[in-house]
């Protein structure tokens, strides 16, 4: 039995995602090239999906464009990263305009528990490091909210694409 087609942007999409997860994670920096890889892998995508309705791809990249809005509004105000707006955008033109509800909330979910896990590392080092290591603030911890956007368009987006 052949491979279907739709599993190769798939692999793709997947690989990218964890390219950006791994780079934010190193560098806090998720390169453009990575997002734009997936951009130009997700017409592809939608043209070997054997359910590819012109409609989803409209809504997906109407969501696609109110998230980056959203996402831009919340960059200008210093609360997200450049690169976090751009992989989240790209995110929900895979996830489409039914599964971005589901998106934004493992997201929300996924980058809270990522927050969470950092914060109680940094305060666990201030408080056993020796009197003279400068302490981290707690308040300036980054967290690399690219892990938590590609783990939670992984989860999002493979099952169903896997389903059909």
């Amino acid at each position: 039995m052949p491979l279907p087609l739709d599993l190769f942007p798939l692999a793709g999409f997947a690989g990218l995602m964890a390219i950006a997860a791994v780079e934010d994670f190193r560098r806090l920096v998720i390169p453009n090239p990575v997002v734009a890889g997936l951009c130009v892998l997700w017409p592809l995508h939608l043209l070997a999906a054997p359910s590819f309705t012109l409609a989803d791809s409209v809504g997906a990249a109407a969501c696609a464009a109110a998230v980056f809005l959203a996402g831009g509004l919340l960059f200008s105000r210093g609360l997200i990263g450049g690169g976090d707006v751009k992989l989240l955008a790209a995110a929900t033109l895979w996830a489409g305009p039914g599964a971005t509800p589901a998106l934004l909330v493992v997201t929300a979910v996924l980058g809270g528990v990522l927050s969470l896990v950092l914060l109680s590392s940094a305060a666990l080092r201030t408080a056993f490091a020796p009197a003279a290591v400068p302490a981290i603030p707690v308040s300036r911890v980054p967290v690399p909210y690219g892990v938590a956007i590609a783990a939670a368009a992984l989860i999002v987006t493979i099952p169903p694409s896997l389903s059909q």
